[in-house]
């Protein structure tokens, strides 16, 4: 059984996020599953530090557009909205070129807070970063 509202889609999720930061940085979403979904990114001048290895920055970046849009999907936007409360990562390795590609499982969702773990990989599923994600529900006045 999904974890998110019925009717979500890729193209949906993606016109969702056309001129934001998330469009600029080139980031899509590629997968839904009953509980994740899952983005990439490339690694190019639009996401890399000067020194041409992805930027840490980025790969945050990545990761909470990932819990972002998870919570969203979860909950009823007409009556609630969401906003990151905490985020952390680790960088565990680099990298210079092509995409990496970022899932997000929850680790708990309840009616206040979501939990998600976000697992950033490269092309060939090395793990470059792992994050986590709090994010608030709020309910709209």
């Amino acid at each position: 059984m999904s974890v998110f509202k019925p009717g979500l889609t890729l193209d949906s999720l993606n016109k969702l996020s056309t001129n934001t930061m998330v469009s600029h940085l080139g980031i899509e979403f590629i997968s839904i599953n009953d509980d994740s979904i899952s983005a990439k990114m490339p690694v190019d001048n639009r996401t890399q530090q000067p020194l041409g290895l992805l930027h840490g920055g980025a790969s945050v970046t990545l990761a909470e557009t990932l819990g972002n849009i998870t919570t969203n999907c979860c909950i009823d936007r007409n009556t609630q909205y969401c906003v990151g409360l905490e985020i952390n990562a680790n960088h565990v390795k680099s990298a210079k070129e092509g995409y990496v590609y970022g899932t997000t499982k929850p680790l708990h969702i309840g009616k206040k807070t979501h939990v998600w773990e976000i697992r950033i990989l490269n092309e060939i599923q090395e793990l470059v970063c792992i994050s986590r994600i709090t994010m608030a529900i709020i309910d709209k006045r």
